[in-house]
């Protein structure tokens, strides 16, 4: 690589497969969007650091009584935060893929070095929901980037209108998978005597195979038993990343070819008009966030029963999250190169270090909550969670700056980017 030795700041953030850039005076802005999906992951994923997995999605899993106010703690959550930062960061890991090859092309490399440095992605990702926690999502990323790097040389209208028709495929199977079940338990329809009844036994069967597990799990959170963590997701789990690939595969793989078609068509770098991104990021945003509302408002009417809620997550609420999305990102590259200070400026600096963030975040949680450590996990009701998920924010916004004043990238930064080449590269600045 014969530009390793620079000191640019624009070549050490574009190198960094969660900081895609699309020219050096985008990148504090693009920084500061990783910073706020990085930000934002955590506040989605706090409730199942804290409390059993099955609590992500429904609230009566919760240990403790939940103090939601109703449900409309959970309804905020829904509407603002669940799945909106992950399909962000979504959508700049495809433009990175891109940006990535971009690059290398332009050294003479070839697709073979982006799919070795998925494959080392991979292998974080199975480290982390193996020994770290089970919510991880790097290694179907992972999986999913395999098949977005033979699309990338197609042109940026073919990725773009294939990443639109995937996912509103994905939203027609993801509702139709999803209303099933909810359907069939919650509905008439699978009362006695109804045209799905037969199948009731069965969805019962299944929600209380789920509880039964999250309690195995929670009861080795609980004693302190690493080991027995371990063991336990290896022999009871080992296939869950690749049928979480193939469940979130039909949101997760359109969104990566919209970031790449989006990076092409100058999304990222201010090739839009500014007006008409600010006035259909708002129309997105509003109009996305008014039909998440109807769905968590009607789920609430019913009582947030299991399945329910299972199907406002994943299958009710794609379409309505694709306009918020879009929305969302489309008034952050707007709004954002005009936020300036030391907040901005430290939320630009948890992005760059976005990778860190992400996996520190998790070993942090490991000594709050496991039965070895602090032993809090079940004890934080909802709002107490929140409480931990500022204390959390307010860490990385602490560490993150300074560590990038005195060194060239955060630590798993660099060691991604070492193994990618295989060479050790200059850390201190």
């Amino acid at each position: 690589m014969s530009d390793a030795a620079t000191d640019s700041a624009a070549e050490e953030v574009a190198l960094d497969e969660f900081a895609p850039v699309a020219a050096k005076d985008r990148i504090e802005t693009l920084d500061f969007i990783r910073g706020l999906a990085v930000m934002g992951i955590l506040a989605a994923n706090i409730v199942a650091f804290g409390q059993p997995m099955n609590a992500y999605m429904w609230p009566e899993a919760f240990l403790t009584p939940p103090t939601d106010w109703d449900g409309w703690l959970w309804i905020t959550q829904f509407v603002l935060i669940d799945s909106k930062m992950r399909g962000l960061f979504t959508l700049l890991f495809g433009a990175g893929l891109y940006l990535f090859m971009e690059r290398t092309w332009a050294r003479g490399g070839t697709r073979w070095l982006q799919m070795w440095r998925l494959f080392i992605l991979g292998i974080f990702g199975a480290i982390h929901f193996f020994l770290i926690w089970f919510g991880d999502i790097l290694l179907y990323y992972a999986l999913i980037g395999f098949l977005v790097v033979p699309c990338l040389k197609w042109s940026a209208k073919s990725q773009l209108w294939t990443g639109l028709i995937g996912y509103f495929f994905g939203v027609l199977f993801y509702a139709a998978f999803m209303s099933l079940p909810y359907l069939v338990a919650d509905t008439p329809m699978g009362d006695e005597g109804g045209p799905m009844s037969e199948m009731r036994p069965e969805m019962i069967e299944s929600q209380q195979q789920q509880l039964d597990d999250g309690n195995i799990e929670t009861a080795l959170i609980q004693s302190g038993d690493y080991s027995g963590i371990v063991a336990h997701r290896v022999t009871e789990h080992s296939i869950d990343p690749i049928a979480n690939t193939f469940l979130f595969g039909f949101e997760t793989l359109p969104l990566m070819l919209l970031g790449v078609a989006l990076y092409r068509f100058g999304f990222f770098s201010g090739g839009f008009d500014q007006r008409k991104m600010k006035l259909w990021g708002w129309i997105g945003l509003v109009s996305g966030a008014l039909g998440h509302l109807a769905i968590g408002l009607f789920v609430r009417d019913g009582g947030f029963t299991f399945y329910a809620t299972l199907a406002a997550f994943v299958g009710w609420s794609p379409a309505p999250r694709l306009a918020m999305l879009l929305g969302l990102a489309a008034l952050l590259v707007a709004y954002s190169p005009g936020w300036t200070g030391w907040l901005a400026d430290r939320v630009r600096a948890a992005g760059r270090a976005a990778f860190t963030n992400y996996l520190g975040t998790s070993i942090v949680m490991l000594f709050i909550m496991h039965g070895w450590a602090l032993g809090m996990f079940g004890k934080l009701n909802r709002p107490e969670l929140y409480l931990l998920t500022f204390a959390m924010w307010m860490l990385m916004l602490a560490w993150s700056k300074p560590w990038l004043e005195r060194y060239r990238y955060g630590p798993l930064e660099w060691l991604w980017r070492c193994l990618t080449y295989r060479k050790v590269f200059p850390l201190k600045r």
